[in-house]
Formats: C-alpha cells, structure tokens, sequence
C-alpha cells in the first residue's frame, strides 16, 4: 500500500467538509432553496479567488472557456437538480440515489486517458454503496408516488451530472482553480434570478439561518470545492470516489452528535464497511 498523494490528501478534505452538509442544512432552516444556493454561491465563489486577489494574480481569475461551461454544468447543474429532487422524493431515498455519484466516478475514471478500473475500485466503492444502504434501512420506493419516481430520475440525473463533473475537471487542468471561484460568483447570480423567479421572498430570518449559511457557503461552497478541484485535476480520483461514501456516513455520524439523530448499530457498521472499502480500494 503506497501513501496518498498531496493534492488527494487535500481531495479528502473536501469529503470531510461535505460531511457537515446536513447540520449546516438544517440550521438554514425553511429558507427557499435558491435563495440559499445563491448565498453560499457568492460565499464560497469569494472564499475560492481570495488566493488570486490577495496575490493580485488577476489571470488566474479567468476560466477557459471549456472550465467556465463545465463549472456551470457541475456545481450549479447538479444543485438545481438535487433540490427539484427533495421537492419531489421522500429526501433520505432522493439522497440514497444521488449518491450513486462516488460509484459513478470509479466506473467513469476508467475512461480517462490511462484511466484502469480495476476490482479493488469497484469492490470498495460497492461496499460503500453498502455502507449507505445500511444507513437508510432498503425503504427505497416502497409506497411511492408518481411524483416521488420523477424525483428518483431527477437524483439519479443529478448522481451523473455531479460525477461526470468531478471526472471531466482531470481534462481542464489547466485551468486554474481560482478560476472555479469566478463561475461559482455567475451561478449565484443565475440562483438569485430563480429565487426571483421561482420562490416567494422570505422574512423569517434568525441567526441559527446566518450561522447555516456561513457553514454552507464558507465550507461546502468554498473550502470544499477548492479541495475538490484539486484532487480531481491531480490526485487518486478513484480512491477519491470510493472514500466519497464517507461523507454521509459522517454526516450522520454529526446530526447523532449534535443530537438530531439517535445512535444506531447500522450507523457503527457502516462506518466499519467505510473503512474496509476505502482499505481494499486502495491496497495494491
């Protein structure tokens, strides 16, 4: 077993990050999807071309065209997507399906050029598949509605867009991932002009909102992706798939820490199965 690269130690940062997702989520509270994207959009674009303006390095702030249209396709395309998903699917069975996406980066990094997939990939990221199946108990349909099963299509789509993203960033690295920043900054402008379109203004604002959309912005949206890019453009993108399956299980592992779910023998299996995929995908 070799050690880890830089830029995918730096890659597993984003997972950890991710894994506050659904407590950060949770604070923002019954604030209109859009409008939460357009603010964490607008956080996280500044957290990610800070490096650039401090440095004053402006050409590093321009995307290709090919990066700006795929940064677009990504982050934005997949989070319009996910939340037309919870509107529709019961959002534990939505969220099952959606995170097909790490399997989906181990079967399409074997199509980039060099790219092998090999058993240990395919065998850990399955067990991952496992570890979350666990978590949701095999409830997946049962008593679904016809609007249920568009929003199982509309994860399903998002699982593909979000993985094909993740993969197809190996094939801009050129392009900085300050640049990334500059896209993200559009897309929270298109987010706001949906909310505007879309939703009805909100006025319940509180602190417990503020505090939820500083932890999305600045984390999911900033940090993570940055974190992100980097692995995907240079570090172990398999392995990065199958060690995504961390993410919800240790979001869960925190909503059990802050008190917003019990503890449970499936939640300590999972983990275990987490940590023997990650094992085996990265044996060799």
């Amino acid at each position: 077993m070799h050690s880890l690269s830089r830029p995918t130690i730096i890659g597993l940062g984003a997972i950890a990050i991710w894994a506050t997702l659904a407590l950060f989520t949770a604070m923002t509270g019954k604030m209109p999807p859009f409008l939460t994207t357009s603010i964490c959009f607008a956080l996280g674009g500044l957290v990610i071309i800070s490096p650039a303006v401090w440095r004053r390095d402006w050409l590093k702030l321009k995307p290709t065209l090919p990066a700006f249209l795929l940064g677009l396709y990504g982050p934005f395309g997949d989070t319009v997507i996910y939340f037309a998903a919870l509107k529709l699917a019961p959002p534990a069975e939505a969220n099952l399906i959606h995170y097909l996406w790490p399997l989906l980066i181990v079967l399409f990094a074997a199509m980039l050029p060099g790219g092998v997939l090999r058993p240990r990939h395919l065998i850990g990221a399955l067990m991952g598949l496992g570890a979350l199946l666990l978590l949701v108990g095999g409830k997946l349909g049962s008593g679904a509605t016809e609007a249920a099963w568009w929003g199982y299509g509309l994860a399903l789509l998002g699982a593909v867009v979000w993985s094909s993203y993740s993969v197809l960033s190996r094939l801009v690295a050129s392009s900085s991932t300050e640049s990334l920043g500059v896209t993200i900054l559009i897309a929270s402008v298109l987010s706001l002009l949906l909310h505007r379109l879309l939703e009805a203004p909100y006025s319940g604002w509180s602190w417990e909102n503020v505090m939820g959309l500083l932890g999305l912005g600045l984390g999911s949206q900033g940090l993570a992706l940055i974190c992100w890019d980097i692995g995907m453009k240079r570090g172990d993108v398999s392995f990065l798939g199958v060690a995504s399956y961390a993410t919800p299980v240790l979001s869960t592992v925190l909503l059990v820490a802050f008190g917003y779910a019990p503890a449970s023998l499936a939640l300590a299996a999972a983990c275990a199965l987490i940590v023997i995929g990650a094992m085996v995908a990265r044996k060799g």
